[in-house]
């Protein structure tokens, strides 16, 4: 027996729940099970700057990072709010913040280095320190998962300029013109836009390399690198992966193209108002299960899309069968 053979053995018409019974499929061929869980759950956020900042390409000042992660840690960002609300563990990890935060619950100091170097000009991690922080992520699963293995991770971020990065990424290993991916992120006119595009395109055009591990290397940030590490370790230890927006799926192109078997432990939440994501998403044959217009990121977009799991499970739990409930099935 299979979900889907469970599925119809439910008091519902074959396939009236649509997605929702793809999703416990989903589910139950991660876990291996007939039986698939989404709780408990887990929220791995990774924070880091970027050199390419100094670039113009944010009309936030660069300390917002540390300022939104020590909120994030205390509870008052959206996503804290929104894990806390579904009972979700979760973890702020800096890879990468420049300024200074003070220690506190909720959060790791796990820093390689105080930001990436601007790629426009240099490459924005050496070979080192990439590794170094994907280990971060990494090593957050496996703890996550030897204290109390999960059923699902969330895996998150914040650093102000992220979304030029990940457009970076996206263009460079999806071989397209940075027009095509680049978008407003936090809240950029026509005009900026316009200069994150042409700072993405000077990034491709100084390195030339399309390796997922040089691309990571040259273009991309520590915490996007923690997130590859992250998702490698999850795909791995076969924990389903919730995938967030932009900055997380441009992530998770790195790691699908070091693995393509971690594609086989995701679910996509919701298509973000980013443009970039859209096309990401396309070239992964992913179909989110949501889309809300949303951009915020810090794993907002896959938080609010966690309670279909949740429920999906539910359901395939506790629905009765025809025979249990004596209702006619079709003659």
């Amino acid at each position: 027996m299979s979900v889907a053979e469970r599925w119809l053995e439910k008091t519902k018409p074959p396939g009236s729940l649509g997605r929702i019974e793809w999703i416990a499929e989903k589910l139950g061929d991660i876990q291996r099970t007939l039986c698939p869980v989404a709780q408990p759950a887990s929220l791995l956020l990774f924070a880091g700057d970027h050199g390419v900042y100094e670039e113009g390409v944010s009309p936030y000042p660069q300390a917002v990072t540390a300022q939104m992660v020590a909120n994030i840690a205390n509870g008052g960002a959206a996503s804290s709010v929104l894990a806390a609300h579904h009972g979700i563990d979760y973890r702020v990890f800096n890879v990468g913040v420049i300024s200074p935060i003070a220690d506190q619950a909720r959060y790791t100091h796990a820093n390689v280095r105080l930001g990436t170097r601007n790629f426009i000009r240099e490459s924005a991690m050496t070979h080192a320190e990439m590794h170094s922080a994907m280990e971060v992520g990494r090593q957050a699963v496996s703890d996550m998962n030897s204290a109390s293995q999960r059923s699902v991770v969330i895996v998150g971020e914040m650093g102000i300029g992220n979304s030029t990065v990940a457009a970076a990424i996206a263009a460079a290993l999806l071989d397209c013109e940075a027009v095509a991916v680049v978008g407003p992120g936090t809240g950029v006119d026509a005009q900026g836009v316009v200069l994150k595009a042409s700072v993405v395109a000077s990034g491709l055009q100084r390195h030339p390399s399309r390796e997922p591990l040089h691309v990571l290397q040259s273009l991309g940030g520590l915490e996007i690198a923690a997130m590859v590490g992250a998702y490698l370790e999850a795909s791995r230890q076969r924990t389903a992966i919730l995938v967030d927006g932009f900055i997380a799926t441009a992530a998770l192109l790195v790691a699908v193209r070091i693995d393509a078997q971690v594609l086989d432990v995701c679910l996509f939440s919701h298509r973000s108002g980013e443009p970039g994501h859209a096309v990401i998403l396309s070239a992964l044959n992913a179909v989110p299960l949501l889309d809300l217009g949303m951009r915020l990121g810090e794993g907002t977009g896959a938080l609010i899309a966690y309670p279909l799991l949740v429920q999906s499970c539910a359901l395939l739990a506790n629905m009765a069968s025809f025979s249990d409930a004596q209702v006619n099935n079709r003659q």
